[in-house]
């Protein structure tokens, strides 16, 4: 049975269901299991499963106090008709690159994958740790998770959902997603700073301790829906076994043959995940991390030295657009030999001085990652290349993967078979996609330009645009940084 402990060395080891509920250690490191365990079925075995049954065998073992009947349950009702297809995350094979479409949910970016299950997962760790207080599922969000969460928990019974966003920091689409959610559990607020002012505002108030006294004296208790929670992390191991299986059932690899994995990087979540998948025996080759120009990670993997001092810039991938991954920790604490004093250092000295530096000794673990990065410039003439051979578009943050590959390919001459995750749908960032295709009309708005968008490309308007074009603006709390936790009391009424 997987136990979870905490990366940095405080408190005793926990079941899965109670990392979820908990979301953040209480020492303010992150739940990792005490070992990854290896894939339950043979590549063979997975390349005849549906996405639903893969979900199952790769999710068990970390997941191991659920029963079958519970575990199958939260599957069942996460992937169902929420997705617009039956395969769940399809490939798309352009220009001999495979693209993992993981935008088919119903908020059309590639938390949809977790944050379908989290609701589930987390009302049937409820039930079974007998949990009587109320589940406050804070979070902050840099555009994609606060819609899938705030979707996924809108009327969960026991459950309130608070999030904060960046008020100038997501696209118009993104906002619009969030600010007309319906739901009389869930709360929305913008902060004036940036994704990491918001994490770190969250952050602050899962460590303070009187704070979590009030809430307890009021019958409620805090647990997350971003990406430290290991209930997100653990479904999204899912759809890389699922792409290679698919590959491997198409003929298009053979079976063992390593395949190398592109993922656009802001929080290090989804190419965590990867790292999961081939750390339990999936061939995969090369981690291609892709930064946009909030290039901290590329820096860290070129450098050793992980500094986050430095401008933060806005761009056409704000999903991105991050200074301080946090579920680069897992990663530091796994590359540390899982030393919890070593990586609690490191930690220390990020707080302290905004960086550190790691061993030559963790240095070399690394050799599976690549880490590149794509400005302004190059992801938008990248979004215009592929359309234009290929007729395939592409939203900005696959974009940045996508170019960061071919600079990939250029620098190693690597032929591998690649997987790039492509984590959200283009009609999500209209207004980029068509600037960057040299289609973009100043005067119309977003939902303007999708209309223009479903006129170029012959892809169906999601929902997720749709349903949201005329919706009533529902949340519109703004506040500073500093007041975070006000809004949290007045949310709950405290």
């Amino acid at each position: 049975m997987v136990k979870y402990i905490s990366t940095r060395g405080g408190g005793e080891a926990v079941s899965a269901s109670e990392a979820i509920l908990k979301g953040l250690a209480e020492d303010g490191g992150l739940f990792f299991p005490d070992h990854i365990p290896a894939l339950p079925k043979s590549l063979k075995e997975f390349s005849e499963m549906t996405y639903q049954e893969t979900a199952y065998e790769v999710m068990q073992p970390f997941l191991s106090d659920y029963t079958e009947e519970e575990l199958r349950a939260c599957i069942r009702n996460a992937y169902d008709a929420k997705f617009d297809t039956e395969a769940v995350a399809p490939l798309a094979c352009v220009d001999g690159v495979y693209y993992l479409e993981l935008f088919h949910g119903a908020t059309i970016a590639f938390k949809d994958m977790a944050l379908s299950i989290l609701p589930h997962l987390m009302t049937t760790a409820v039930n079974k740790n007998h949990v009587k207080n109320e589940i406050v599922i804070l979070t902050a969000t840099s555009g994609d998770t606060g819609k899938a969460a705030l979707a996924g928990f809108a009327d969960v019974k026991g459950t309130k959902i608070i999030v904060f966003y960046p008020k100038n920091g997501v696209s118009p689409i993104q906002e619009k997603q969030m600010v007309t959610q319906q739901g009389n559990n869930t709360f929305v607020a913008g902060i004036h700073g940036n994704f990491d002012d918001a994490q770190n505002g969250v952050k602050k108030i899962f460590g303070d301790q009187e704070f979590g006294k009030l809430m307890a004296d009021n019958g409620y208790q805090l647990s997350s829906a971003n990406s430290i929670n290991i209930g997100r992390l653990v479904p999204q191991i899912v759809y890389y076994v699922h792409a290679y299986a698919q590959l491997l059932k198409e003929g298009k690899i053979s079976d063992g043959e390593p395949v190398n994995v592109v993922v656009p990087t802001g929080n290090f979540g989804n190419i965590l995940a990867a790292c999961f998948a081939k750390n339990m025996g999936l061939p995969i080759a090369k981690l291609i991390c892709a930064s946009n120009e909030n290039k901290v990670l590329f820096d860290f993997f070129r450098t050793g030295v992980y500094d986050r001092n430095r401008e933060f810039v806005l761009t056409s991938s704000p999903s991105m657009d991050i200074l301080i991954s946090s579920n680069l920790e897992r990663l530091i604490y796994l590359i540390a030999g899982c030393s919890a004093k070593k990586n609690s250092d490191l930690m220390m000295q990020l707080s302290s001085s905004g960086k550190y530096q790691i061993s030559t000794e963790m240095r070399e673990k690394l050799q599976d990652f690549y880490g590149g990065y794509a400005d302004e410039a190059e992801t938008a003439k990248t979004i215009a290349s592929v359309y234009g051979d290929c007729g395939y578009i592409i939203d900005p943050h696959t974009a940045v993967a996508s170019c960061v590959y071919s600079k990939y390919q250029k620098e190693t001459k690597d032929e591998t078979k690649t997987v790039i995750a492509s984590t959200a749908s283009p009609y999500k960032f209209t207004r980029s996609v068509m600037k960057a295709l040299g289609k973009e009309d100043s005067k119309k708005d977003d939902f303007a330009l999708a209309d223009d968008l479903h006129e170029l490309s012959g892809v169906k308007i999601p929902e997720a645009v749709e349903g949201i074009r005329t919706a009533p603006i529902l949340h519109d709390t703004v506040c500073e940084k500093d007041e975070m936790a006000d809004v949290v009391k007045r949310c709950l009424g405290l």
